[in-house]
């Protein structure tokens, strides 16, 4: 699978780089979603070490954790901008969380909150860093943009997909730590991965913070202090979108907390007589991502040529939509579970799919988005600011997901899906009013030859 999403990429002519960047965080994000299956299973469960918590004491943590996670890269990625640059920043959050995942593993209460610790800071300087510096293998207005974050989103499924079988399993099957532990080892492998290759494949990208004066360069404008009126128009943008996206990632969420013990205790994981393990289902996400990556890719890419790809605000609009439409899947199973104790395992793969598509939409296009809109001085902060969206909607999210002990699975599901729904439409409606405060930064072009400029003002190879 690995090595078709790499020639396909090729095919296109995307820089090498971004081969680099896919399988780096392709382990990370292993490590990630390993440890994030296990979390609230481990937190609830009573045997093998686990907490022993209530549903509702595992949520909150569950989304103050994963809140915290996304609340870091606005500080990681400023450091990067102003010190250090994205290339360290990287290696620097890569051994960090490494560090967290191994001190997880240790069966001692004050270890698990200092490996959480850990985990927290290194998501902050990693995050907002691997994926600015995919855009940064980019010059601005180049069509292939939106279709190089589709593929890089495919190298984030499919190390989810690792981490559900390799973590989950051996968490669920023979040990917590044991799951925590193999997380540890993926995301050793991607810093390996990563330090190896680097200076061969992504050049000057990401190795020095971003100056003002080399943006005022490109531009063709003196240096200057502060932000013109259009910049600050695009950085508005990116504050209202984010506000939409928080209504997104407080549905999506509920992936890792409430559907994921609700999958766990209400629906009949029996397939071929033998109960698939409750971790596996999170895996319908990511297998859905890698078979449908590429067509999104390819759509952006086929409407792109043609001068009709829809807007950034249309897309992400419609990703709500998407987003809404499965949790009527999961009304489906609150009711047969309510009625006949148990619900049907196809109403839970039904939702992930329509789930799948929605972030199709939105998340992978607003990675783009953020790495074209923002002015380049600050894009790694921004980028930063855009994952404070997904720090709100994980708090959110397990807030939420805490109140189906009172209100029950289908009450939560409705609110979520009529929340999402309504938020998507109107997205749609104010998208033309968004599209305009951009000031042209979100046109494409026709795809740059092989060898043309990032943003930097380097050349970057192509494969």
């Amino acid at each position: 699978m690995q090595g078709t999403v790499a020639a396909g990429a090729a095919r296109q002519g995307h820089p090498r780089g971004l081969y680099l960047l896919f399988f780096t965080e392709m382990w990370e994000r292993m490590s990630y979603y390993g440890m994030r299956g296990l979390l609230v299973l481990f937190l609830t469960s009573k045997v093998n070490g686990g907490f022993g918590w209530t549903t509702g004491e595992a949520l909150s943590l569950y989304g103050t954790y994963t809140g915290l996670v996304y609340l870091t890269p606005i500080v990681g990625g400023f450091i990067a901008d102003r010190f250090i640059g994205q290339r360290k920043a990287v290696v620097l959050g890569g051994t960090l969380m490494m560090i967290g995942h191994l001190v997880l593993a240790l069966p001692n209460v004050t270890m698990f909150y200092a490996g959480l610790g850990f985990l927290i800071v290194g998501n902050g300087f990693f995050k907002p860093n691997i994926s600015t510096m995919v855009g940064g293998l980019y010059a601005p207005g180049d069509g292939r943009r939106d279709s190089a974050f589709t593929i890089f989103y495919m190298g984030i499924n499919l190390g989810a997909m690792l981490g559900n079988f390799i973590c989950g399993t051996l968490g669920e099957k023979y040990g917590w730590h044991y799951g925590f532990g193999s997380a540890g080892v993926g995301m050793f492998l991607g810093l390996v991965v990563f330090m190896l290759m680097q200076k061969k494949l992504l050049g000057p990208v990401g190795l020095a913070p971003v100056k003002p004066s080399l943006e005022a360069r490109a531009n063709g404008t003196a240096e200057k202090k502060g932000f013109s009126k259009d910049e600050i128009d695009r950085i508005v943008v990116i504050f209202i979108i984010a506000v939409f996206v928080v209504a997104f990632w407080t549905g999506f969420e509920q992936a890792g907390g409430l559907m994921n013990l609700y999958t766990n205790e209400k629906v009949d994981r029996t397939m071929f007589g033998w109960e698939v393990p409750t971790t596996w289902f999170q895996n319908f996400n990511s297998f859905f991502i890698v078979a449908l990556a590429p067509v999104f890719a390819g759509l952006w890419s086929w409407l792109s040529i043609r001068g009709k790809a829809p807007s950034i605000p249309v897309k992400m609009g419609l990703g709500l939509v998407f987003l809404s439409t499965g949790f009527v899947f999961m009304l489906g199973a609150s009711s047969q579970s309510a009625t006949m104790g148990k619900a049907a395992a196809h109403w839970v793969i039904l939702a992930y799919l329509f789930h799948t598509m929605g972030e199709l939409c939105l998340s992978p296009v607003g990675l783009s988005m953020v790495s074209k809109v923002a002015p380049a001085r600050i894009v790694s902060a921004m980028m930063g600011v855009w994952f404070l969206a997904n720090a709100a909607a994980n708090k959110l999210s397990g807030v939420i997901g805490a109140y189906s002990e009172k209100l029950g699975e289908f009450d939560v599901f409705l609110y979520i899906s009529l929340g999402t729904g309504l938020s998507g439409l109107i997205l749609l409606g104010v998208a033309p009013i968004l599209k305009r405060m951009m000031h042209g930064t979100d046109e494409e072009k026709p795809p740059a030859p092989q060898g043309a400029s990032t943003q930097d003002g380097s050349s970057v190879a192509a494969a």
